[in-house]
């Protein structure tokens, strides 16, 4: 079970735990890159300006300063140049494309794999510093929409691999309700998203009430909102359901067509993840098209563990627009849940598979040439540190999590044992194997 931070927001692992992190980030890296996607990695600091150009984000922002500075955060968020550390990917990726278009072959596939700041209240599932998972595709001029249909097959198989409870990615598309927002009359489709993104938090008689009193909504605008947001289905019958609401609009029905697309392919590729979700708004504003958030069942008061969508105008050079989906993991929340619940483990606490023993203080010469022979074969190998009795050192190994102790006797004669069974038997450094499952560390899922 993951431990309490002593710094409250700022997670640490014990060893242990971070095999199972590990294992979590080599399993995204080896799904993104059998996709074709290339990793790349983007300063930790960006200028202010650049982070606060889309979203209200601003209160989550870790602004930078000397501590011999005098001036105040208030100063440094009003200044476009001063530094702040941040908040995700998806914005400082973007100012990447946009320097290095001239070296990138487009389309652009690219994950990354990084911590990020927020200033937020910390909670289950919600940490100030963390670690995200992300992969995006961005065009020049254009992108296809056949990407957003990829994207989330992508994540869908790479979640599936992970050791997590069920999961579903609830898909939307902002097109289609800013269309049926505009096609009610409401214009400030912006402050209807950021109402509709309070849905679950506060219910839909709070969110009928701020649509009223602060959108200036009528009784049925504030109604026919909600029923659009109550729509659910796994399959592409929310297109029916949505006519049958009787707003017509070119915007929607783009927004329909898409999401139609995105629904059919899931069907397909990834039966039982994907839900049509018409209350799914994303709060950022850079959001232009398709929104997901990934959610595990039974675990939904943890909040999305993935999420994102298609950005048409984050990245942009005069006339020059660079397009692009993605979606993003969150990867120290979807650990924390794997640690705090059991529902995987490491098969032992270290690395190492191999303790190699000493007779006396002069064989540590020896036992370090067996050890660089294990080694060389990709056998992860320790030394003991002190030549006591080989009683304390298997149990030095025990407790450590080791499974195999190495023995090498006055006349070169090697035995290993394995500590779990007793079982000793004689080995040749240059050909003895552990078995395949020893060899390397194995996360397993619960049960």
């Amino acid at each position: 079970m993951a431990r309490t931070a002593s710094l409250s927001g700022f997670p640490e692992w014990l060893p242990e735990e971070r095999l199972v992190e590990l294992h979590v980030l080599d399993t995204l890296r080896r799904t993104f890159e059998l996709h074709g996607f290339s990793s790349i990695e983007t300063r930790a600091v960006e200028t202010v300006g650049q982070l606060l150009r889309k979203g209200e984000i601003d209160k989550e922002v870790y602004g930078l300063s000397r501590l011999q500075d005098d001036e105040g955060d208030s100063a440094a968020k009003a200044d476009p140049h001063a530094l702040a550390l941040h908040f995700d990917l998806t914005v400082p990726f973007a100012r990447y494309v946009v320097e290095n278009a001239g070296y990138l072959a487009f389309p652009f596939r690219r994950y990354q794999i990084q911590k990020v700041w927020r200033g937020e209240r910390p909670q289950e599932g919600r940490a100030r510093e963390f670690t995200q998972a992300d992969i995006d595709v961005v065009g020049d001029g254009e992108l296809p929409f056949r990407y957003d249909v990829e994207i989330a097959l992508v994540i869908a198989e790479a979640l599936n691999a992970l050791p997590i409870p069920d999961f579903l990615l609830r898909i939307n598309n902002r097109k289609l309700a800013e269309g049926f927002y505009t096609g009610i009359g409401l214009t400030d489709t912006p402050g209807v998203l950021r109402s509709i993104d309070k849905l679950e938090k506060v219910g839909p008689a709070k969110v009928a009430e701020l649509l009223k009193e602060e959108l200036g909504a009528t009784d049925d605008q504030a109604q026919a909102a909600l029923k659009l947001a109550g729509i659910r289905t796994t399959d592409t019958s929310f297109v029916e359901q949505v006519r049958a609401l009787g707003v017509t609009n070119e915007l929607l029905e783009e927004g329909l067509n898409e999401l139609e697309q995105v629904i059919a392919a899931a069907v397909l590729h990834a039966p039982g993840r994907v839900v049509a979700d018409l209350s799914i708004a994303r709060g950022l504003d850079y959001y232009t098209g398709t929104v997901v958030e990934t959610v595990l069942v039974g675990h939904e008061q943890l909040g999305s563990i993935c999420s994102g969508g298609r950005y048409d105008a984050l990245a942009s050079k005069g006339n020059r627009k660079f397009p692009g989906v993605g979606l993003s993991i969150g990867v120290t929340r979807l650990v924390s849940r794997i640690l705090s619940q059991d529902l995987a483990k490491a098969t032992r606490s270290v690395p190492t598979a191999v303790l190699v023993t000493l007779n006396n203080d002069d064989s540590w010469g020896a036992a370090q040439d067996v050890a660089a022979q294990l080694r060389s074969r990709g056998i992860a190998t320790e030394v003991a540190a002190k030549a006591e009795k080989f009683g304390k050192q298997i149990k030095f190994a025990d407790r450590r999590g080791i499974p195999f102790v190495w023995f090498t006797d006055d006349d070169g004669k090697h035995q290993v044992k394995d500590i779990r069974t007793g079982e000793q038997y004689d080995a040749d450094p240059d050909t003895w194997m552990p078995s395949e499952e020893d060899l390397h560390v194995r996360v397993t899922a619960a049960g």
